[in-house]
């Protein structure tokens, strides 16, 4: 553009006003790509390709509602159900309550149900063969460093066993996420469901959820209605849904992602509307004669209207830019202090690009009204003072 210069000296004449504005613009998408980037990782859970053919059978009432062992049975039977695994939320910690991790009573066919997970027949084969054998993510292994072979103690928050709350589990083997973008999935202890059953003290024949795999995910509406109608008006009704529901769902339990994201971000952004828009129109304000003087020697109407409008987009959309960026430094950041658990290497393709229309968009309704009276501007009466 011929005019930037023009323009870049226009938006720097006051620098003081200019870079503070400028700030609160990179502050404001600072926090929305971090923000939008926590939101897209929750939506987009569960949405793998290997996850594309499994579904989750749960308790209608709550996931906190266990379900009889002896329906496993019965959903095998189902028509296009191809395997079935049992998992139960044990909530144990080690040695402190900040040391909580995920952990899980599953069965044998777990590894099977979940093959992005890699672990070696030998593991596979000791854990079978132990009754309280573990299986430990190599993240969580790293973390703790304990060693395969080594006994480690539970403590459980729901389930105790003999009287008391400490559970000992035999570290059998290791697994690992194939993809390494899901290493925080690694965070995670597993035991035998059946150890379960047998050991805690109160609870027998019961588990938390059944993993479903279906032979073709264009049968799953259908599939979950016969799996449902198994259960139908008893004590025990479930609800059957995608994976990727149900992950999803179970976020929602601490409250909805994408709306507490649309709520912050649409204060922040009114709040950066009525200040960047203020600036704008005091910075016209003080250029009027200088105006006047470009129409006087030639400046069209139009190019005085696209000259402003432009000044506007550049401060918003530098500023903007600036702040995305330090938004994915910082989104690594957090996800390498959390040593997996929030697995957000970089910000997604889409954050990128509703943040580039929300610039440009705000750059031009910053910009509209005082490009519009510069526009509309009388030589006469500018260069009067009027």
């Amino acid at each position: 553009m011929k005019y930037l210069h023009l323009i870049w000296s226009s938006l720097f004449r006051n620098r003081t006003r200019t870079l503070l504005t400028m700030f609160s613009v990179l502050t404001a998408f600072l926090m929305f790509g971090m923000l939008d980037s926590v939101r897209t990782t929750f939506e987009n859970s569960g949405k793998t390709v290997e996850g594309a053919n499994r579904m989750i059978v749960s308790s209608k009432l709550s996931l906190t509602q266990m379900l009889p062992a002896s329906l496993e049975n019965r959903i095998k039977s189902v028509p296009g159900i191809t395997r079935v695994s049992t998992g139960s939320w044990f909530g144990g910690y080690y040695q402190d309550m900040k040391n909580f991790f995920p952990n899980f009573a599953v069965d044998n066919e777990y590894f099977k149900m979940y093959p992005e997970y890699a672990i070696s027949e030998q593991h596979l084969k000791d854990w079978n063969a132990t009754q309280n054998g573990a299986i430990v993510g190599e993240a969580l292994m790293k973390k703790f460093n304990w060693k395969v072979g080594q006994d480690i103690p539970l403590q459980a928050t729901i389930f105790p066993t003999k009287g008391s709350n400490t559970w000992i589990f035999k570290i059998s083997g290791t697994f690992k996420a194939k993809d390494q973008a899901r290493a925080g999935e690694e965070n995670v202890l597993l035991f035998h469901w059946r150890y379960f059953d047998e050991a805690n003290d109160y609870v027998k024949g019961r588990v938390g959820w059944y993993a479903i795999s279906v032979d073709d995910p264009a049968n799953a509406v259908r599939i979950s209605k016969d799996v449902d109608k198994l259960s139908l008006n008893s004590d025990a009704e479930t609800k059957t849904e995608t994976e990727a529901a149900f992950q999803q769902g179970f976020v929602k339990q601490i409250g909805d992602i994408g709306k507490m994201v649309t709520y912050i971000m649409g204060a922040v952004f009114f709040t950066l509307l009525m200040l960047t828009g203020n600036t704008m129109a005091q910075a016209i304000r003080e250029r009027i004669p200088e105006l006047a003087v470009l129409k006087t020697i030639g400046f069209t109407n139009r190019s005085v209207l696209l000259m402003v409008l432009a000044e506007s987009l550049l401060l918003v959309v530098v500023a903007g830019l600036i702040g995305m960026v330090l938004a994915n430094f910082v989104m690594r950041g957090v996800a390498a202090a959390s040593g997996g658990m929030m697995p957000i290497n970089s910000m997604g393709a889409s954050t990128w690009i509703l943040g580039l229309v929300l610039m440009v968009l705000f750059g031009l309704l910053v910009g509209m009204f005082p490009a519009i009276r510069a526009m509309r501007l009388k030589i006469v009466d500018a260069l009067a003072g009027r």
